[in-house]
């Protein structure tokens, strides 16, 4: 029973803290992920927008701190307490402000910790500790080890570290399957729009591979001229004003917001996008800019060019504007602005402090228009997947939202293991 568990400071419990080095390393086209607090979301790591450091430079930032399996990641500034678990085969360096948490197995089941972490002791221990500074609330690595945590037996541990993990590997499962499924139609826009794979294939007079004949003739077999080079015949140049409708976000009053589902959500920049759909913190009373279910949202602020969707109607602040086809195509749109990252990555770099594209620079990229009925057939195809990732998705949700009820329900005893089994056997 709960009333049973004693409890111990992390100190006791066997687990250490591990510094990371205090400073940044830059940033590199390829390499190995440099985690920094963005990269914390809801107890897991997100490596889709990670920045990369160099094989060197992650030589010399591991070697105070190397992240291992079941190690915990920490902030300590910025959203104190937040964590998030190192999964098997993950190596990574860590960014300034984080630490990491790691059990020697004695007292505390390693698995088990990453929960042990997200329980409401904790959450009471970082509001104990915490530091209030004039930026940013921060915890001191010396306070962090001598938090004081109820720790069930290590029996209970191991059960309760399977039933969440259960619920956490089906939702990984699913985050698996969507990026496989949106790989597949990114691979397929690319090959239409951006390599014309179709018309190069058709030049040498052979059938293009996996495509019916139907759909072959609505691609041309040559090129010509324009002024973003070779393009295939028929096809026009112009700007993104030309295809897309482009809403730029505006932020309402700091007293419209809440978090007790009064209005519609609000996204103010990318802090809350995720694989696919952001992530709901925050909602408005007053909004000012919408975007609608489907549109496709993209960071225009700090920085310039992350990608998600709008899971339904929603307020869109300054960091982020909302693009549509103007003929409805929201697959469409969502794989072009994609594509676009070369063209986003030019304003991000041009920031003096930070970068950022208003609304004049969003409706003046260039874009290749290709006809009608090439986009109508793309949307078809690629309607099939985007579906199943939007059904996944709610199912991940609905995961997603039993689990974190149960927690705080294990971790407190509240609920026991048996009990909790059986909401896993129905609902897993």
């Amino acid at each position: 029973m709960a009333s049973e568990w004693k409890k111990v400071s992390l100190r006791e419990a066997g687990v250490s803290l591990i510094d990371c080095v205090h400073k940044t390393p830059p940033a590199s086209l390829t390499g190995y992920p440099y985690i920094a607090i963005p990269q914390l979301k809801n107890g897991r790591l997100d490596l889709s927008n990670v920045r990369l450091i160099s094989p060197e430079h992650f030589i010399e930032w591991t070697k105070k701190a190397n992240p291992q399996p079941y190690d915990v990641i920490l902030s300590r500034r910025c959203n104190p307490g937040e964590t998030a678990f190192v999964p098997s085969g993950v190596q990574a360096a860590l960014g300034q402000n984080l630490v990491l948490l790691r059990s020697d197995g004695q007292k505390v089941f390693p698995p088990f910790l990453r929960w042990l972490v997200r329980s409401p002791h904790w959450w009471e221990q970082v509001g104990t500790f915490i530091n209030v500074g004039a930026v940013f609330d921060s915890l001191k690595c010396a306070d962090i080890p001598n938090f004081q945590l109820p720790i069930p037996p290590l029996d209970e541990q191991k059960a309760i570290a399977h039933i969440l993990g259960t619920f956490d590997d089906k939702i990984e499962l699913n985050q698996q399957m969507n990026r496989t499924l949106e790989a597949i139609a990114r691979a397929i826009f690319k090959s239409w729009f951006i390599d014309f794979d179709p018309v190069r294939t058709k030049m040498d007079g052979r059938q293009p591979a996996g495509m019916d004949a139907e759909t072959a003739a609505l691609f041309p077999d040559e090129f010509e001229d324009s002024a973003l080079g070779k393009i295939p015949k028929g096809w026009k140049v112009g700007l993104i004003e030309d295809e897309f409708k482009i809403t730029m976000g505006q932020s309402p009053p700091s007293s419209t917001y809440n978090e007790e589902l009064d209005g519609l959500p609000f996204y103010q920049g990318c802090r809350d996008f995720s694989f696919r759909y952001p992530s709901v913190r925050v909602h408005c009373n007053a909004p000012t800019r919408l975007a609608s279910a489907g549109d496709t949202l993209v960071s225009v602020r700090a920085p310039v060019g992350n990608i998600n969707m709008a899971k339904d109607k929603c307020c869109i602040g300054r960091g982020i504007a909302a693009a549509r086809h103007k003929e409805g195509s929201r697959s469409y749109t969502y794989y072009t602005m994609q594509a676009l990252n070369e063209y986003f990555a030019r304003f991000e770099a041009e920031g003096t402090v930070f970068g950022s594209m208003n609304k004049k620079d969003f409706l003046s990229i260039p874009c290749i228009i290709p006809p009608k009925t090439i986009i109508s057939t793309f949307e078809k195809m690629a309607f099939s997947p985007d579906q199943h990732i939007e059904n996944q998705e709610q199912q991940t949700s609905t995961l997603t939202s039993i689990r974190d009820a149960l927690l705080p329900k294990l971790l407190s005893g509240e609920i026991c293991v048996k009990d909790a089994e059986k909401i896993v056997e129905e609902v897993v």
